[in-house]
């Protein structure tokens, strides 16, 4: 064994051993959550006590009455009005392996013995260099990727992006990005989003060019947008750093596209020298493949892409091109020990079955999308339409899609057992972050609920 501590206590078998049976036990108590389960009457009020400090405390009621008692099973979690929702939004695409997955618990718990906490960029552990190695060897399979830096989250990993694009191309400052795009919570992020609610008194800088996004109805959305693209560049030439994009909208309605509608885009930009961002804090290891690039086999272009959620911790990835000058991107903060090795575990295990045109993901993608095709088709006739995404990303229109009559479709489904959140705008669509290890029954669990609660109408 060698001498130094921190790799004693990594390889000891009788702390490998106690956090096995810390996992086991936890695991047993966790198998009494078994499927979808009505609030409790002894738990209500406690619940609902607990729920409405959390509101008080943060200025404003949570989006629903959850709150989590800690406890939850694959697809399943529990809340503390002693009620088990099937949990298809996931913390908005965190938990990728579900809820309690022995795996996960075990490496978040060998990450939590080390001497620190948090790490970051100026003292960091073996964690903070094992995970950027993952990163690049997985980004650089099909893609110029050579770094990756670490950040606390998607918004962070996205800053950083902008600052690497704008620094590389000085003085050029204009951003390109699709119309409904959605980037983050900063204060430039909030500009780069297409979402007028979520920068309501923010003053406007006007440094972002906006460009359709691809539309099925239209044989020619995609000449559409590069022309306005071509517009954009025509009255800013040398003035853009950067086209930053998400593979597949987000927030603004889980609209997918081909390959065949990006490809005009990224190669007029690359004959402008302007910089190619992917924003895969969504998408990243749910399409299919560990990148929508890779789904989408647009990875030679790509020279910042930019990966969350699922990782969970943030990092931005990007060439050699445009590496930066030191100062440029620090921060006090990368990453908890317990999210860098939990993040690590998840992407090994993903190797195992859940990628590929016949892995997992997207026997998931298609068991759902029929199911819910299957609705629109017979019992819920033109109530549940335009179903799509990509992997384990999935939304559908309830009803005519407006806000109004969608959110109170969630917020029954909500009450029938099932989380799922909206996006966006006209249509407002119900999306489901659907975790990789839920199993067909569960789904078929959720499209009867999803079914009955259609049925239940508005």
């Amino acid at each position: 064994m060698s001498s130094l501590v921190g790799h004693q206590i990594q390889q000891s078998d009788k702390i490998k051993s106690m956090v096995q049976d810390l996992v086991g036990e936890v695991g047993k108590l966790n198998a009494q959550i078994t499927g979808i389960r009505a609030p409790m009457d002894e738990f209500k009020d406690s619940g609902k006590q607990k729920i409405d400090l959390a509101g008080q405390f943060r200025g404003r009621p949570l989006h629903y009455p959850y709150m989590g008692t800690g406890a939850g099973r694959g697809p399943y979690v529990e809340l503390e009005d002693g009620s088990v929702k099937l949990d298809l939004i996931n913390g908005i695409g965190i938990h990728l392996m579900g809820h309690s997955h022995p795996r996960v618990i075990a490496a978040a718990v060998r990450g939590s013995l080390a001497d620190i906490l948090t790490q970051g960029n100026l003292q960091p552990n073996n964690e903070y260099r094992l995970f950027t190695e993952k990163m690049v060897k997985l980004a650089s399979k099909k893609s110029r990727m050579k770094y990756a830096w670490i950040a606390t989250c998607g918004t962070m990993a996205n800053e950083n992006a902008l600052k690497l694009s704008r620094q590389k191309n000085s003085p050029a400052r204009f951003v390109m990005g699709f119309k409904d795009a959605f980037a983050g919570r900063s204060t430039m992020m909030a500009e780069v989003t297409d979402n007028p609610a979520y920068k309501q008194g923010l003053p406007e800088y006007h440094e972002v060019l906006r460009v359709p996004f691809f539309d099925k109805r239209d044989p020619k959305s995609g000449e559409k947008a590069l022309s306005v693209m071509k517009e954009h560049v025509a009255k800013h030439e040398g003035n853009i750093s950067v086209f930053g994009f998400e593979p597949m909208l987000g927030e603004g309605g889980y609209q997918a596209a081909p390959r065949e509608f990006f490809i005009p885009l990224l190669d007029f930009c690359k004959s402008k020298n302007i910089a190619i961002w992917a924003d895969e804090v969504q998408t990243f290891t749910r399409t299919g493949e560990y990148f929508a690039y890779e789904t989408l086999d647009i990875g030679q272009y790509i020279d910042i892409c930019t990966i969350a959620k699922t990782a969970q911790v943030g990092a931005t990835l990007y060439t050699e091109e445009y590496n930066p000058k030191p100062g440029l991107i620090a921060g006090t903060f990368s990453g908890s020990t317990p999210s860098l090795t939990a993040g690590m575990e998840m992407l090994d295990m993903l190797g195992e079955g859940f990628l590929g045109p016949q892995g997992r993901i997207n026997q998931i993608h298609r068991r759902f999308i029929d199911g819910i095709n299957r609705l629109n088709e017979t019992s819920c006739k033109g109530i549940a339409q335009d179903a799509g995404g990509m992997g384990l990303m999935i939304a559908f229109t309830p009803h005519d899609g407006k806000k109004e009559s969608v959110n109170a479709f969630l917020n029954k489904l909500f009450q029938n057992g099932v989380i799922a959140f909206p996006c966006g705008k006209d249509p407002v669509r119900a999306r489901f972050l659907v975790p990789a290890i839920i199993e067909d029954a569960d789904i078929d669990i959720a499209l009867k609920a999803i079914e009955k609660t259609l049925l239940e109408g508005v």
